[in-house]
């Protein structure tokens, strides 16, 4: 059984140094394309939530080749450890 997509979305980031939405999304279509919350937005939205409770912090900001911006985050080892306590492999 899959992990929910939040989960997910979270255990990236114990492997990465940072990410923005759309690294999130690319590295986890293959498996959670077809999920219907698999949407730009609710990414966006399940990166703020982590941040705002202190799982991710904000690494720096850039525009994409659209204009948009682009909100990049990374975790910590001390954020890596609790994202690893409270969701196992």
């Amino acid at each position: 059984m899959k992990q929910p997509l939040n989960y997910a979305i979270l255990k990236y980031f114990t492997k990465v140094d940072e990410a923005c939405a759309d690294d999130v999304m690319n590295a986890l279509r293959a498996e959670y394309g077809s999920y219907r919350p698999f949407k730009k937005a609710a990414v966006v939205e399940a990166l703020m939530t982590a941040e705002s409770n202190a799982v991710l912090h904000e690494t720096r900001f850039d525009l994409d080749e659209k204009d948009d911006v682009r909100v990049f985050y990374g975790a910590s080892e001390e954020e890596r450890a609790t994202i690893n306590y409270y969701i196992k492999d």
